[in-house]
C-alpha cells in the first residue's frame, strides 16, 4: 500500500467534521464534502446568493469546519491545523478524491444512502486508494455489493468512536474480499500516525465495543429494575467501584444520547435474532417515555442525571424511573463500595466488590457475571480472540480492564463455581480454564485462545515497549515501593514510577540519583516514563500535610532541598535525559520533565506548574526554570524580557494547564527538538530512540551564571496588577500574596533589573517562599482541601 498523505472525508456532520480534525491533528491534508443544500438560507438569500452560488453549494461542509472551533473539548490540537482541511461538496468536488489516498465515508447510518453514495465515488478514486466506512455496526459485506470487485480488495470499516481525538479505540472490520495486505498496513498506519488503539472485529451488528457495552448497560437496568435500585445507587457500583470509568452506567447513556442507546437497543433486538440474551436489549418502557420527553441526557440538558440552580447553589439531580420524576442527588454510601475506594488496583477492586455483602456488591456480582458469560459466549462470533474484546472495552468505554481480565481478577474457577451455583447457563469453554492471561517461563505474556484451547503469545506491536513484559523477561535492574529503574536495552535506562497516582515522594527523589549513575556508568542515557494512567500528578501532598501538622518544618526544607537536587541531577547529568510526559504531567511532574535534555510527550499530555492550587509555588525548581527560560528567549531576540516574565508568571498564576502536548510549545513547557508521539504504546520506544540520537554527540551542559536578573521594577509591575486584581475581586487576599511570592522569586528578587545572578540563587529563592507559604494556615487549609475533594480552595 501506497503512502497515505492525503484524506477525504464524506459527510461533514459531528463525526465527519472531528474525524477530519484529527486526521489534520496528524499531519495529514484533509477534504471534508458533503451534499449540496437543498436550497439558499434566509441570510444567503438576502446577501443575493442562489443554489449556483459556491458558497451555498459548500455550506454544510463549511459549517462543519467552522463548528470545530466551538466544540468541547477541542477536536483540534490547535486551531490552526483546521486550515490543513479544505471544503467542498458532493456533486462539484468529487474528483478532487483522485488525489486522495484514503477515502472515508462517514454519511448517515442508513444502508440504502451509504450503498447510493459509494456506488456514486467510484469513479472518482485513485487506483490502489483505500475506501473505507464509519458505520457503527451496519454490514461491511452488504455495503460491499455497491462496489467492483477490484475496489473490494481495499475496502474495510474503520470505526472511529466518538470523539474521535480522544477515545483510542478504532474497530477494523474487512469485507470478505479485503486484502489482509491492506487490513494490515491500514492497522499499522492508523495506529502509528493517529495514536488508535486497532482491533480486529467481525461483520456482526455492533462489532465488539457497542455489542457488549450496550449489553452492560442493559442488563444493569434488568438487574436495577429487579432490586429497586436507583440509578444513583448503579452508577456508584457501575463505575470506579468495578474498574470502570467515572461515567459509570447512567451518565455514559447521558453523554452517548438516550435517543441513541434507545436506537441502538433496537437495532440490536431487530437483528440479534439469534442471540441467546435477545431479550435483554428490549427498550424499558421508562426509557421510551424519556425520548418521548425530549430527554435526551447531555444535549438536553437532562437525562438520567440533571442540574440546577437552588437557593444560589448548584444541584444534581437524578431521574426516578418509578415516578418520572426528578430527585435530588443522595450519594448513596455502600459499604463495598467505599471499601474499594482507596484500592488502586482495578483487579483488585473487582475482586473485593463482588465478595462484599451488600446490594451494592449483589448488583456487582450479577451485572458482571452476565456481561462476562456474554462476552465469552461471543467469541468466536464478534471476535476471534480474548485480546480484541479486552481492548475493545478499554479503549472504547474506558474500562481499566477488560471482561476477560475481570474473569482472571475474580479467579475463573470460582467465577465458575459461583454462577453455576445460581443457576445460570455457564459456558462450556470455561470449564478448566485456569485464567486467560498468564506469563510463561521465559516472561513471555500468553493469552487462553478459547477456539484452540490451548495458550499462545499476546502479540508484540513492533517498535512498542511494554514494562511489564520488558520486566518480566530482563528483570528489574532496581526497586523500592513507588519505582524502579529498568533495562530498556541498548545502553538506555528508564525511571518507572509507579506510586499511588505516580506522586513524587522521598524515595522516588533518592532512586533518581541511582537511576542517572546507573546510566552515566553502565550505559548511553535514561528515560524517565511509565505506564501507568497519568505520567505524575505531582508531589505527595500527604507527607507535606503531615509534615506541616506536626510543625517539622526543618523536614519540609529537606524535602524541598531534594526535590530541587534531582532535578538538578537530572538537567546537569553527564549522559541524556528525556523524559515521556502523558496524560496528567502536574506540578512536581511537570518540574521533572522541564529539567529533561529532551521530552517526547504523548499527544494527550496535560500538563501545568498547578501548585497555587494548594497554596504554594513550584518549588522544584519549576519557578527557576521558567526565569532562565524567559531571559534565554529575551536575550534569543533580543528584545525585553518582562513580556516572557509576564506570560510564564500568568501561567504558574493561574495554574494553566494545556490542552494537550501542542500547546505545550506556545507554552513554553516544550522547546525546538521535543517531539510528539500520537501512538502511546510508542510514547517510550520513541524516547528510546530520541536518548540514543542525543548520545552520538552528547556535550552535558553546566550549570548556568551570571544570569541577568529581571529585577525588582518587573516584580513590582505584576503586584500592581494583583493589586488590581485583589480590588475588583477576581484573586483573594492570600492567592495576592502567593503571587507577589511568585513574582519575587521569577523576577530574580529584590534586585535592580541586569544583577547576575545564579541558577543556584533563584532555587534559594524558591525554598524561601515555599517555606513561607507552608507555615502559613491558609496553605494548610488548601492541602487538606484538594486532599479531601480532589479540588483547589479558593480562600
Amino acid at each position: 500500500m501506497k503512502q497515505i498523505n492525503r484524506v477525504a472525508v464524506l459527510g461533514a456532520g459531528v463525526m465527519g467534521a472531528t474525524i477530519a480534525a484529527h486526521l489534520a491533528n496528524a499531519g495529514l491534508e484533509v477534504e471534508l464534502l458533503d451534499m449540496v443544500p437543498r436550497e439558499p438560507n434566509d441570510q444567503e438569500q438576502a446577501a443575493g446568493l442562489t443554489l449556483e452560488s459556491p458558497q451555498v453549494r459548500s455550506r454544510i461542509a463549511r459549517e462543519g469546519l467552522e463548528g470545530l472551533a466551538r466544540m468541547k473539548p477541542a477536536p483540534l490540537y490547535l486551531k490552526d491545523y483546521a486550515a490543513q482541511i479544505r471544503i467542498g461538496n458532493f456533486e462539484d468536488d468529487l474528483a478532487r478524491l483522485k488525489e486522495c489516498d484514503w477515502v472515508i465515508e462517514v454519511v448517515i447510518e442508513h444502508m440504502p444512502i451509504k450503498k447510493k453514495l459509494l456506488a456514486k465515488i467510484v469513479p472518482q478514486l485513485a487506483p490502489g486508494a483505500v475506501l473505507s466506512t464509519n458505520t457503527s455496526g451496519l454490514s461491511v459485506n452488504e455495503m460491499a455489493e455497491a462496489l467492483p470487485e477490484e475496489v473490494r480488495k481495499n475496502f474495510l470499516v474503520t470505526h472511529f468512536f466518538n470523539p474521535p481525538r480522544y477515545m483510542r479505540l478504532l474497530e477494523i472490520v474487512p469485507c470478505r474480499e479485503t486484502d489482509p495486505a491492506t487490513v494490515a498496513a491500514m492497522a499499522e498506519f492508523i495506529g502509528r500516525r493517529l495514536g488508535k488503539g486497532i482491533v480486529y472485529a467481525k461483520d456482526t451488528p455492533n462489532f465488539i465495543a457497542n455489542r457488549i457495552g450496550v449489553y452492560a448497560i442493559y442488563k444493569g437496568i434488568e438487574h436495577m429494575l429487579e432490586m429497586g435500585l436507583s440509578v444513583e445507587e448503579v452508577d456508584s457500583v457501575a463505575g470506579p467501584a468495578t474498574a470502570r470509568p467515572k461515567s459509570a452506567a447512567f451518565r455514559t447513556a447521558d453523554l452517548v444520547g438516550i435517543d441513541t442507546l434507545v436506537h441502538v437497543g433496537n437495532n440490536s433486538y431487530q437483528l440479534l435474532t439469534g442471540d441467546e440474551e435477545r431479550e435483554v436489549f428490549k427498550v424499558p418502557g421508562f426509557m421510551v417515555k424519556m425520548v418521548e420527553q425530549g430527554l435526551l441526557g447531555n444535549k438536553s440538558k437532562q437525562g438520567f442525571y440533571k442540574k440546577e440552580q437552588a437557593g444560589g447553589q448548584r444541584q444534581i439531580l437524578y431521574f426516578d424511573y418509578e415516578s418520572g420524576e426528578y430527585r435530588p442527588a443522595q450519594k448513596p454510601r455502600f459499604a463495598s463500595v467505599q471499601a474499594v475506594k482507596q484500592v488502586d488496583d482495578p483487579a483488585q477492586r473487582v475482586k473485593m466488590m463482588v465478595a462484599g455483602d451488600d446490594p451494592g456488591a449483589e448488583f456487582a456480582w450479577k451485572s458482571l457475571r452476565d456481561t462476562l458469560i456474554y462476552a465469552v459466549n461471543r467469541i468466536p462470533e464478534i471476535a476471534d480472540d480474548v485480546i480484541n474484546v479486552d481492548n475493545a472495552m478499554k479503549w472504547g468505554f474506558n474500562w481499566e480492564i477488560g471482561p476477560f481480565e475481570m474473569l482472571d481478577a475474580i479467579g475463573v474457577p470460582a467465577f465458575v463455581a459461583r454462577a453455576a451455583k445460581d443457576g445460570v447457563a455457564v459456558p462450556e469453554a470455561l470449564q478448566g480454564v485456569e485464567a486467560f492471561y498468564r506469563f510463561n517461563e521465559a516472561g513471555e505474556k500468553q493469552y487462553y485462545d478459547l477456539q484452540k484451547g490451548a495458550y499462545g503469545p499476546v502479540p508484540a506491536r513492533e517498535g512498542a515497549i511494554d514494562l511489564q513484559i520488558l520486566k518480566r523477561a530482563r528483570g528489574v535492574v532496581e526497586k523500592n515501593a513507588n519505582c524502579s529503574i529498568v533495562d530498556l536495552g541498548d545502553g538506555v535506562f528508564g525511571f518507572e514510577f509507579h506510586s499511588k497516582m505516580n506522586t513524587i515522594s522521598g524515595d522516588i527523589l533518592a532512586m533518581t540519583h541511582k537511576a542517572l549513575r546507573r546510566a552515566e556508568t553502565e550505559g548511553v542515557g535514561l528515560v524517565v516514563g511509565n505506564q501507568g494512567a497519568n505520567f505524575s500528578v505531582g508531589a505527595n501532598l500527604m507527607m507535606l500535610a503531615v509534615a506541616q501538622a506536626e510543625g517539622a518544618y526543618d523536614d519540609i526544607a529537606m524535602m524541598v532541598k531534594s526535590f530541587q537536587t534531582a532535578t538538578m541531577a537530572l538537567k546537569y547529568a553527564k549522559v541524556p535525559v528525556v523524559v515521556a510526559p502523558f496524560n496528567l504531567t502536574l506540578g512536581g511532574g511537570c518540574e521533572f520533565t522541564l529539567h529533561a535534555d529532551a521530552v517526547n510527550a504523548y499527544a494527550e499530555t496535560y500538563m501545568g506548574l498547578v501548585e497555587i492550587g494548594v497554596g504554594i509555588l513550584p518549588a522544584g525548581g519549576g519557578t527557576k526554570e521558567m526565569c532562565l527560560r524567559a531571559v534565554e528567549l529575551s536575550r534569543q531576540f533580543g528584545t525585553d524580557v518582562s513580556p516572557f516574565i509576564f506570560k510564564y508568571f500568568q501561567q504558574i498564576g493561574k495554574a494553566q494547564v494545556s490542552t494537550g502536548a501542542a500547546e505545550l510549545f506556545e507554552m513554553g513547557y516544550l522547546r525546538r527538538g521535543d517531539r510528539i508521539t500520537m501512538d502511546l504504546d510508542r510514547l517510550l520506544a520513541d524516547a528510546k530512540q530520541q536518548v540514543l540520537a542525543l548520545a552520538v554527540n552528547y556535550r552535558p551542559p553546566r550549570p548556568v551564571e551570571n544570569i541577568p536578573a529581571p529585577g525588582r521594577s518587573i516584580a513590582a509591575s505584576i503586584k500592581s496588577q494583583l493589586w488590581n486584581l485583589h480590588q475588583g475581586g477576581y484573586v483573594t487576599e492570600y492567592e495576592k500574596r502567593i503571587g507577589g511570592l511568585i513574582a519575587d522569586v521569577i523576577c530574580g528578587g529584590d534586585v535592580p533589573a541586569g544583577t547576575p545572578i545564579s541558577e543556584e540563587y533563584l532555587l534559594q529563592l524558591e525554598r524561601e517562599g515555599f517555606l513561607s507559604l507552608c507555615g502559613n494556615q491558609k496553605t494548610a487549609e488548601r492541602i487538606q482541601h484538594m486532599l479531601k475533594t480532589g479540588k483547589p480552595l479558593r480562600n
